[in-house]
């Protein structure tokens, strides 16, 4: 039972009614993963990226986070969206990191959507564009993303009031309709 598989992971992997042992909850992330558990294949993506109870192994990590992104996994999503940003495991592609950040971010990650406001702000894997720059780093810093904020000020010296306006109300409505 893969919901099983993936609790005894969390239990081995948090040390919580056992003892804490990184390689059974790998042992058991895998076998939910591998019948399609979502949220085992974003961990076990997570424990191949970080060497966690296995050998760290990027490509590996890709693996596993590219089945839980693609069955709508925020946090799968964001991660791959840093691989293909860093090019861990895969040739950097921007256009992929911006198209797995947007996926995470239209989820609420404030993560991705910080790191979304910065490509919009450097034209990186899509057009230079301070009004979702500021929108998209608005949203993450109203998410406690201090990063978010520093650069939402920093954007803000770039546009003008009636950009910055313009972000405001994207901000609003993209809240209002995602809240």
């Amino acid at each position: 039972h893969a919901m099983a598989q993936f609790n005894l992971g969390l239990m081995y992997g948090k040390g919580d009614g056992v003892t804490e042992n990184y390689i059974e909850a790998v042992r058991w992330f895998r076998k939910a993963a591998e019948q399609g558990h979502v949220k085992a294949q974003s961990n076990l993506g997570a424990m191949y990226a970080n060497g966690i109870g296995v050998a760290e192994d990027y490509i590996e990590a890709f693996e596993w986070y590219r089945k839980a992104a693609e069955q709508g996994n925020a946090s799968a999503q964001y991660s791959l969206g840093l691989i293909y940003a860093t090019g861990m495991g895969v040739a950097e592609d921007d256009v992929e990191a911006y198209k797995w950040y947007r996926k995470a971010s239209e989820q609420g990650v404030a993560t991705a959507q910080s790191n979304l406001g910065f490509m919009y702000t450097n034209g990186e894997g899509v057009a230079e564009d301070y009004v979702e720059a500021y929108k998209w780093s608005n949203l993450a810093a109203a998410l406690g993303n201090k990063r978010a904020a520093e650069l939402k000020k920093v954007i803000a010296t770039l546009m003008t009031r009636a950009q910055i306006a313009e972000a405001h109300k994207l901000s609003t409505k993209w809240f209002k309709e995602h809240n």
